[in-house]
C-alpha cells in the first residue's frame, strides 16, 4: 500500500466510512506447498476465506443473516472477503449494514469498500452502498478502497470509468504484515471490463511489498483468456477445490484465493453450503517475512 493512502481518499465521508469501517479496532500452476526460499523465521499459518454472500440471501432467494453469518462462522477463517455486501442498500436486505452486523456478530474487525454509494431511499436516511468487505481476527494496520475499471450498472448508458471497490487490508499477522486484497470483477459475457480490471488490480498489487493474498468472484473460470495475467504473478490456491457457483450443484468455478509465490498453501477447498447462491472457498496458508 502507498504511503499517504488516507490523504488520497475524498475527504468527509470516504474518512468517515473508514474509521467506522475498522471495527474493533493460460491455466495457473497449482500453489506451492514448500516453505519460501531463505525465510529466516517460521512461516506463520492464516486461514483466508472469499465469499459471495448474494446480499444474505441464499440460494432458496431469502434474506436471513443470521444463515449468512453461521455460514462464515462455520469456515473459522481468520480473514475473509466478502462480496455482493449492503449497508443500508434496500429492502432486499432491510436496510442492515451487513458489513458492521456480521463484524459484531462474528466479533472480527471489518473494512467496507463500497463500489456504489447512493443517496438515501428517504430523506434524512442513511446512504445506500454496496460493494465488498474484509473481516479479520488480526489487526488492521492499514485500508484502502482502490478505483478499477467498471462498467456501472446504476447509470444509464454506462462506459467503461474508474470506480472504487477493490478493497485492500494490511493486517498484521503475528508480526507479518500481510497484504489481501477482495474483488468482484464484472459478471458480463464480454470480457474487455474483466480485462482492464485485472490490468489495474496488478498495477496495485505492484506497489506493495511483503505477501499478497487476492480473493474474490471473479466471474470467469481459470482458463479464461482475460485471467491470465493474473497467474503470471499469482497462484491459485484451491485448483482442485470443485465448483463455487450455483451453490447447489455447481457448475462453474468464478470464486478464487490466490497467493504471491511468497505465500505457502497448505490446503484449501470449497464449501458446500446454500446460504448463498456461491458456495465459499477456504485456504491454509503459512506466510513468511514481514512485509511492509
Amino acid at each position: 500500500m502507498k504511503p499517504g493512502f488516507r490523504r488520497s481518499l475524498s475527504s468527509g465521508r470516504a474518512a468517515a466510512v473508514l474509521a467506522a469501517a475498522l471495527l474493533a479496532t493460460a491455466a495457473p500452476a497449482p500453489a506451492a506447498h514448500a516453505g519460501a526460499p531463505g525465510s529466516q523465521a517460521p512461516p506463520v499459518p492464516l486461514r483466508v476465506a472469499t465469499y459471495n454472500i448474494h446480499a444474505g440471501a441464499g440460494q432458496d432467494g431469502v434474506f436471513d443473516l443470521d444463515r449468512t453469518a453461521e455460514a462464515v462462522r462455520g469456515l473459522h477463517a481468520d480473514v475473509i472477503g466478502l462480496q455482493e455486501v449492503d449497508v443500508h442498500w434496500g429492502s432486499r436486505s432491510d436496510f442492515v449494514d451487513e458489513a458492521r452486523a456480521l463484524a459484531e456478530e462474528l466479533d472480527m474487525r471489518v473494512f467496507f469498500a463500497p463500489i456504489y454509494d447512493m443517496d438515501p431511499a428517504t430523506e434524512g436516511g442513511e446512504r445506500r452502498q454496496y460493494g465488498v468487505a474484509v473481516l479479520s481476527r488480526y489487526p488492521v494496520l492499514d485500508a484502502e478502497n482502490h478505483d478499477i475499471t467498471r462498467l456501472s450498472t446504476q447509470t444509464p448508458d454506462p462506459v467503461p470509468a474508474p470506480a472504487p471497490g477493490f478493497a485492500e487490508v494490511v493486517v498484521n499477522v503475528k508480526g507479518s504484515h500481510v497484504h489481501v486484497y477482495a474483488t468482484h470483477l464484472d459478471y458480463r459475457v464480454d470480457p474487455s471490463v474483466r480485462e482492464a480490471q485485472v490490468a489495474d488490480m496488478l498495477e496495485v498489487l505492484a506497489a506493495d511489498r511483503g505477501p499478497k493474498i487476492l480473493v474474490g468472484d471473479f466471474n470467469a473460470e481459470v482458463t479464461a483468456p482475460e485471467l491470465a495475467p493474473l497467474w503470471q504473478r499469482l497462484r491459485d490456491a484451491a485448483p482442485d477445490g470443485g465448483g463455487t457457483f450455483p451453490a447447489i450443484d455447481p457448475v462453474k468455478r468464478i470464486d478464487f484465493v490466490t497467493v504471491s509465490p511468497d505465500v505457502t498453501v497448505a490446503g484449501a477447498r470449497t464449501v458446500a453450503t446454500d446460504a448463498s447462491d456461491h458456495r465459499p472457498v477456504v485456504a491454509d496458508l503459512k506466510v513468511h517475512g514481514r512485509g511492509h
